[in-house]
């Protein structure tokens, strides 16, 4: 990819999300930066109340209610708070609290349309989870709401908060890497994903992410992170993808592939290849982006850069932000991106803070959370039905 690629303009295939890049024509909120922001998190499980650990560490941010429709989990999530939240069992009884300026929502993939556009109407700002929203209709209709919203939407990719990653992606638009040719992307683990269930009728309430009527499976819970991370590197949105899975190793139910093997296409003659396995874990979680001038690797809180050609023992750095410094090559790592950042989870929610109090769009919004879901839903038709499947220029024409 030529670097003058990442001014240009947007492609015809993207036009019609890209027209919407600055929703809020006028975002209005009554918070400032000595207001306590009160918290509704709506999905109090694994994710949900994990984020609600963290807010207690940040000023004028405060838990004040959680709802989820298992109470244990409920429970469970709110005993993470350390602020009294209250427990609500219906997500509606949470939003008519007036007292609730924001809510994560941190609920199955299949629900994320339908309650965040009723937090949306509500009056709430809004932190939705990855993936936005599960097929065409889910993300249209949510798109549609946020346009004309003057609330603050931010889509939970926390890696488009990272301070790594914001540092590196600058660094490749300056041209370290070169002319890219290649992303290869991975995320791999070994392990089943299912989840212990104290009762058969709550399996499907507990292990979604097994079932493709609740669940993107891999490739929404894991690859949308990555994906979201090519389109923001490139300025683009792939113009097909093709790809490949099955359940191949865990024989246990499931209908959500246990790997998944996907090359998108993008209008610059980019190929990303993302490949997400649970039966081995080597190297685990890793971004290559692959250039004529060399490469660089990153993972959730290291990145390397890869020079091509002849490497020396020591240089100055200027890839580390900190200018003359001696950087050592390493022969397995490469040279080190060292930069000072936070847990991209506790940065995502550092920003989504900021955003309510300034007034701000938030980096990771709801244009690059839609164009991160198109792509999913594009994986997942490509797979379930053995296809080449295409961007679809009409798909949001009229949003």
């Amino acid at each position: 990819m030529k670097r003058r690629a990442f001014i240009k303009k947007t492609t015809v295939a993207t036009a019609g999300i890209a027209g919407t890049s600055y929703l809020y024509g006028n975002i209005l909120s009554n918070i400032n930066a000595n207001t306590t922001i009160n918290i509704g998190v709506i999905g109090t499980g694994v994710r949900g109340s994990g984020l609600m650990s963290m807010i207690n560490g940040i000023d004028h941010v405060n838990v004040i209610a959680g709802c989820d429709v298992l109470p244990f989990r409920l429970n469970k999530g709110l005993a993470k708070a350390n602020s009294k939240p209250k427990g609500y069992s219906d997500y509606r009884k949470l939003l008519d609290n007036k007292d609730i300026d924001a809510v994560i929502v941190a609920t199955p993939f299949n629900t994320h349309s339908k309650i965040t556009i009723d937090a949306l109407d509500a009056g709430k700002h809004v932190f939705c989870e990855k993936t936005l929203a599960k097929g065409y209709d889910g993300i249209r209709d949510l798109v549609n709401k946020a346009k004309h919203s003057k609330n603050i939407f931010q889509t939970g990719h926390q890696y488009h908060s990272s301070r790594l990653y914001t540092h590196v992606v600058d660094l490749i638009k300056e041209g370290k890497v070169g002319d890219i040719t290649a992303f290869e992307c991975q995320w791999n683990r070994h392990g089943n994903w299912r989840r212990p269930v104290p009762d058969p009728k709550f399996e499907k309430a507990i292990n979604w992410r097994m079932y493709r009527e609740f669940s993107g499976g891999l490739t929404a819970e894991l690859g949308s992170h990555q994906i979201d991370f090519v389109n923001w590197v490139l300025n683009e949105t792939p113009n097909q993808v093709m790809g490949i899975g099955g359940v191949d190793y865990w024989k246990d139910g499931r209908e959500t592939y246990d790997n998944v093997h996907l090359i998108y296409s993008y209008p610059n003659g980019v190929k990303a290849n993302f490949t997400y396995l649970t039966s081995n874990a080597k190297d685990g979680y890793q971004i290559k982006v692959i250039g004529d001038k060399g490469t660089i690797i990153i993972d959730m809180k290291n990145a390397w850069f890869y020079p091509e050609g002849k490497k020396k023992n020591k240089v100055l750095g200027d890839v580390d932000g900190v200018s003359g410094a001696t950087v050592q090559w390493d022969k397995d790592k490469g040279y080190k991106i060292d930069v000072e950042h936070l847990d991209p989870s506790k940065q995502a929610l550092l920003d989504f803070k900021s955003s309510i109090t300034n007034n701000k769009i938030p980096e990771s919004n709801v244009v690059t959370g839609a164009k991160a879901a198109v792509c999913v839903q594009m994986g997942l038709d490509a797979m379930y039905k053995n296809d080449i499947v295409k961007w679809d220029e009409t798909l949001f024409k009229n949003s």
